[in-house]
């Protein structure tokens, strides 16, 4: 599958589209002021510990304290009986300094998301200090190069004896061996036995400077920073999936050019700087794909739909078959529905970072078999999918539930904010409703002030309706209160907002 790889860059924003046989697949924005955090490395220290949450929160630099869950804080022995993990008050206190990385990205009001578990990613390798296992990733499907590699990586670390798989390793609450681990990525597929070894050097070094840096800093400090947005894709970019990377900009295209020929110099001939006169997004259609993603409706070419809605709690998900009506049964147009809408929905999720807890209801099917054609072509659509996925079986009522790893905010969330006028409930109260509550309000303020008028100021359509369709609600409220009601519009107004004013 051809993929090309696009960057635009200006001094504000970096955005990375991800394109695939000439479809946007991914898009990452990285922007000057808000750059990410996940990777980095920090030496924070405790602020408070909650037994009751299981959790801590640190401070680590950043504006809000960061959390970190017991299940994340690995190489302490457990407490009490040794059955389970050890509680949190047992496990850390206020004032204590401690070595952490971000997982997560801080979402929304919460802040980032800490594990004690340090991993280092490198072209070939993630370096697992003090976890003695190895693995290899999912995504080589050739036994004898998954083979090859680990005995590449045994050979110069000796130490890590038979190879793990990747979702094997110790047990965390258990006391780590002064031994270090590896899982080989999936760019390794191939990769000659100096390049590798010139990785796990590379990457011993790093650890050995950021123990070194811990040594002299204060908490709250940064030891270790990730690469930037645009470093990280070239580095993890797979060499024969990849066809172009486009660069819009000279000078990020030197720098890359300059990375790629010391780590990764088999893209050098892949890259190029792009010069055209059009913006390279709005050439390639991205920008009006970014649009679409943000709109709540995904039209599918057969006239069916889906509706995605971002909760706090979870993403829904709606197939319907709209303007689909098929060419022999119901049944089948339900089928071939649900099946367009499954790589629709699989695109959208990557398209637009949705992550957490995804419910999907697929239209109803009778048929079985139909329902597992379904939830087959969802998985399959889901393999290329970088984030970890986990897909239930369809329910009796045609629910999936999908589970997807999500370590940064949602293409939503970045680039929108909640509606000042509904606040983002997605809806805002009706002029008439409006109406209504201005009439309460002036029979409260009627009888708990002594005022010879009241102005109620308002947006033009609630004042409209009170002078024209609600005049008459308005001159019998006159008189039941004895007071002269004014109206006045303020164009500033939302809907929702009104004053009444004592005058």
């Amino acid at each position: 599958m051809a993929e090309e790889i696009l960057i635009n860059v200006t001094p504000q924003e970096t955005r990375v589209a991800y394109v695939e046989n000439g479809a946007l697949q991914e898009i990452a924005i990285e922007r000057s002021n808000r750059l990410g955090l996940v990777g980095n490395i920090y030496l924070g220290r405790v602020s408070r510990v909650l037994p009751g949450m299981g959790a801590a929160f640190l401070d680590v630099g950043l504006d809000r304290t960061a959390f970190l869950h017991a299940s994340d804080i690995v190489g302490v022995p457990a407490i009490g009986n040794g059955t389970g993990p050890a509680s949190i008050d047992h496990l850390l206190r206020a004032g204590q300094d401690l070595l952490v990385q971000v997982n997560k990205e801080p979402l929304g009001t919460k802040g980032a998301r800490l594990t004690t578990q340090v991993s280092i990613a490198s072209r070939y390798l993630v370096f697992l200090p003090n976890v003695p296992t190895l693995g290899v990733s999912q995504r080589i499907d050739s036994e004898g190069e998954r083979q090859r590699l680990r005995q590449i990586v045994q050979q110069h670390a000796p130490h890590l004896g038979p190879a793990e798989e990747l979702d094997q390793g110790t047990d965390p609450m258990q006391p780590a061996p002064p031994s270090h681990g590896y899982i080989i990525r999936t760019a390794a597929d191939g990769a000659d036995e100096t390049d590798l070894r010139a990785d796990m050097l590379f990457l011993q070094r790093l650890w050995s400077s950021i123990l070194e840096r811990r040594q002299h800093a204060a908490a709250p400090a940064i030891l270790y920073e990730d690469l930037p947005l645009v470093l990280r894709t070239i580095r993890d970019s797979s060499t024969s999936a990849v066809e172009k990377i486009r660069v819009d900009s000279q000078e990020t295209c030197a720098r890359v050019n300059q990375f790629a020929g010391e780590f990764c110099p088999a893209l050098l001939p892949k890259i190029e700087h792009y010069q055209g006169a059009r913006p390279i997004f709005e050439l390639y259609g991205i920008e009006d794909e970014i649009q679409r993603a943000l709109q709540r409706r995904v039209e599918l070419k057969s006239g069916g739909h889906v509706v995605i809605d971002q909760t706090e709690a979870m993403t829904t998900v709606d197939v319907n078959t709209g303007g689909f009506v098929g060419h022999r049964n119901l049944e089948e147009t339900i089928f071939k529905t649900n099946l367009e809408a499954a790589q629709a929905i699989a695109r959208q999720l990557r398209l637009r970072n949705l992550g957490g807890i995804i419910i999907v209801d697929f239209i109803d099917m009778q048929n079985p078999e139909h329902c597992r054609q379904v939830l087959r072509a969802l998985e399959k659509h889901l393999e290329r999918d970088h984030s970890k996925t986990l897909i239930s079986d369809m329910s009796a009522l045609g629910l999936v539930q999908i589970t997807r790893k999500r370590t940064r905010e949602s293409l939503e969330h970045v680039l929108c904010e909640p509606c000042p006028a509904c606040r983002g409930r997605g809806t805002i109260k009706t002029a008439e409703t409006v109406c209504f509550e201005v009439f309460r309000e002036i029979l409260r303020e009627a009888r708990q002030y002594d005022a010879k008028q009241l102005l109620v100021v308002a947006a033009p359509v609630v004042a409209n309706m009170l002078l024209e369709e609600e005049s008459s609600s308005v001159a019998e409220l006159e008189a039941f209160i004895g007071i002269p009601i004014r109206v006045q519009t303020e164009v500033s107004y939302t809907q929702e907002q009104y004053d009444v004013v004592l005058v």
